[in-house]
Formats: C-alpha cells, structure tokens, sequence
C-alpha cells in the first residue's frame, strides 16, 4: 500500500556515507577510539533515520498510534514517526472502491427463488472512523451489503425487480449508506446486474407473455371487424337511400367479374332487373362489351427459352 522503502534506504546510505567520511577525515585507518565512535553513531542514526521515514501515496492516508493511543492522520507525501514509539497499523485507500456481492436463493414476496448479483461503489470519507470504530471495514460493507438486499428482496414481488431495477438499486444505496455511514464510509451508487429466476418459472412467464400478445391481436382483430361491420351498415343506409347508387355498385361488381375473364358469371335474375340492363339478352351484350374491351388489351406472353 505504501512505497517509503526507496527513500529510507536513500537517507539510510546518505548518512552512513557521511559517518564513513567524516570517520576516514578523523582517522584514515578507522583504529581510533573517536573515528569508530562516529562510524557507530551515524550508523544508528541511519537506522533511526530510515525506520523513522514514511511516504504516503496520493490516495492513501496512515493512522498513526503514540503507545497504542490514536495520535494523528498523516498523509500524503513525506512523513516522519518516533520509532518503537509510534505505530502505523492501517493505511486507508480514499479512493472510490467496488465490492461485488450477491444473493443466492432468495425468496421474493410472492415467494420466488431468485439469484440476485449487485455491485457497491464506495469510498473513505473519514479513515480515522473507517480504522478505529469497525475491526475490518471491507468485510463489514460487504456483510452489510448482502444483508441489506436480502432484506430488500423479501420485501419485493418478482414482477417489480425485474421491471425496476433502478428503485432497487436505489433503496440499496439508501439503506446501505445509513449501516455504513457511522465507519465514515460514503456509498456512492449501488447496481444490480443481474437477476436469475428458475427455469421452469421462465419457461412459464414466456409462455404468459406469447398468451397476451394473442390476447391483444384477438381485441386488434375484434375491434377491426366491429369497425367494418359498421362501414357496412352505412354503406347499406346509403344504397337504400339512393337506388343510383345501388346500381352502381352492382354494375361495378358485375363489371370486375368479367374483368377477370371468368368464363360463367351468375347473375341473379332480380338483380339483372334491378340493375335495368333490360334483361337477360342486356347482360349478356353487357358481358360481351366488357369481354371485347379486354380482348383489345395486349396480353403477357411469357418469354420463350432460347434453344442452343
């Protein structure tokens, strides 16, 4: 977590090489009394020196304890302890950290066995809390956490987690903050990734769902022949209204038969009269002008194979 080895074993060279020096400037040969003394002190001191010196990343703070009471926060960059004296047991990481958790076989309201994976986003907003009020804050939110959405879970119908995630994850975050917030721990958002039902109830719900589409386009397909049978009811208000437009709209029907180059049209003989065509013989001339004015048109002819 922490990267102070570098520099306490600079400091640690830096002043030996300088007892060294000063020890050979005494006595060149190291066999005075005086000359050893100082090659001894600036040794310890050295060694005092560099079991002294701490560094702090950017993003990590250390709690510093006098005698096994809290003395201060230190942090971040350089820093200096009494050794022996002063203790540093834990390093707090301030940045924002994730912790995957999940539920596994967890009865819904409507009694529903589901697996249920989420990811915690969070982050130290006071390391002195996170370091003296809980014995291991990592394991306590992810206890926490769990607990928190088994708990949400069983107060949830399956329907509403699957359609609303975003509540879920909302109500997590919420009631996760308030357990953590007293360590100095900040919850930033919470995400439910994913929620997996049994087999035979997704079986089940699918076949539910096809069931209400069919449902729906038997309502579409009601409303549709209601609405045409009610075009009908005014088409056949108009016709008993007005007798030309009867006999337009049969003359039209008459027409598209023969257009179709059918080879027997029956007519009914009260319709012949009604339509004024002067009886059979009329129809009949009717139906031989509409077949000559098809026979005028060109017909397709079908493109004949080449032969090789």
């Amino acid at each position: 977590m922490r990267n102070d080895s570098s520099v306490a074993t600079l400091l640690f060279i830096v002043i030996a090489v300088l007892g060294a020096l000063l020890a050979f400037a005494v006595d060149s040969t190291f066999k005075s009394g005086i000359s050893q003394t100082i090659l001894i002190v600036f040794f310890f001191a050295a060694i005092f020196v560099s079991w002294s010196t701490k560094v702090a990343t950017q993003w990590n703070r250390a709690i510093v304890l006098r005698l096994g009471r809290y003395q201060s926060l230190r942090g971040p960059g350089l820093f200096f302890i009494i050794p022996i004296i002063d203790s540093i047991p834990y390093w707090i990481d301030i940045r924002v950290i994730s912790t995957s958790f999940k539920a596994e076989k967890t009865l819904t309201k409507d009694t529903v066995p589901v697996d249920v994976d989420a990811v915690l986003f969070w982050k130290v907003l006071d390391p002195k809390k996170a370091a003296l009020d809980v014995a291991d804050y990592y394991s306590a939110i992810a206890w926490a956490s769990q607990t928190a959405l088994r708990d949400v879970i069983g107060k949830t119908m399956l329907a509403d987690m699957l359609e609303g995630r975003d509540k879920i994850s909302a109500l997590l975050q919420t009631i996760i903050d308030e357990r953590t917030e007293p360590w100095g721990i900040n919850v930033i958002s919470v995400e439910v990734k994913d929620v997996l039902i049994p087999q035979g109830l997704e079986a089940a719900m699918s076949m539910q769902a096809q069931a209400e589409r069919e449902r729906q386009a038997r309502v579409i397909l009601g409303d549709s022949e209601r609405q045409i049978a009610a075009k009908f009811v005014e088409a056949a208000d108009t016709y008993s209204e007005s007798q030309n437009a009867f006999h337009l709209r049969a003359m039209n029907m008459l027409y598209e038969g023969l257009k179709t180059n059918a080879t027997i049209v029956v007519v009914p003989s009260t319709a012949v009269e009604t339509m004024g065509l002067g009886g059979l013989a009329g129809t009949v001339a009717f139906a031989d002008v509409v077949k000559k004015d098809m026979a005028g048109k060109p017909k397709y002819t079908p493109p004949r194979a080449s032969e090789d």
